[in-house]
């Protein structure tokens, strides 16, 4: 029976590298709901047309391309062009990843998102968070995207507390330490023979 997992957290906390032992060490296939958007705004695309119609062309290259960095610096600095992006792109990214998950043929589906939610929860057969302490967080993201401090605390700010993410989800994974800790943890739940029961 196939497994279908979602995976959540905040920014920094290093859902990569939990995607990344699921793919090498156990084999999963893997959809991550930023890529599919990404895919659902390209030129020509259905999405790409309404977020065009709706906030303009301001933020496009040259080319006609969708600059990831200006819409970034838009949707981050008005609420209103962020839940205007959102009501036009996340029902197209949950259809879309929809059907490919169900479509897999691998056992194991993973699914990420930093915005998984209670129609997640009913969907997957179970979401798993992953949790890094913020300080850890804030160094990894100064570290790897060369993030000011100020500007780790005000994107961390902008998501999910850990509470929230903690009152959706039936698995916590600790990635403050090794990967190899990680892994131990992920090879843990996933030899649990009972998990349908629980969803």
């Amino acid at each position: 029976m196939k497994r279908i997992i979602g995976i959540t957290g905040g920014i920094g906390s290093g859902k990569s590298r939990v995607l990344d032992i699921l793919k090498e060490d156990f084999g999963a296939r893997v959809f991550q709901a930023d890529q599919a958007a990404h895919q659902l705004m390209e030129p020509g695309m259905e999405g790409y047309r309404k977020v065009v119609e709706a906030l303009g062309t301001g933020f496009l290259e040259s080319d006609g391309t969708i600059s990831q960095k200006k819409l970034g610096e838009l949707i981050f600095k008005d609420q209103k062009a962020l839940e205007t992006v959102n009501r036009i792109i996340h029902p197209m990214v949950w259809e879309t990843i929809g059907i490919m998950a169900s479509e897999a043929e691998e056992e194991l589906v993973i699914v990420e998102s930093a915005l998984m939610g209670r129609k997640q929860q009913e969907e997957y057969h179970e979401l798993w968070y992953v949790f890094t302490d913020e300080e850890e967080r804030i160094r990894r993201l100064m570290r790897d995207r060369g993030y000011s401090r100020e500007k780790c605390l005000k994107v961390m700010a902008s998501q999910k507390k850990d509470s929230q993410f903690r009152a959706i989800c039936s698995r916590v994974i600790d990635n403050n330490g090794s990967v190899e800790e990680t892994r131990r943890q992920i090879e843990q739940i996933l030899a649990f023979r009972d998990w349908r029961e629980r969803t």
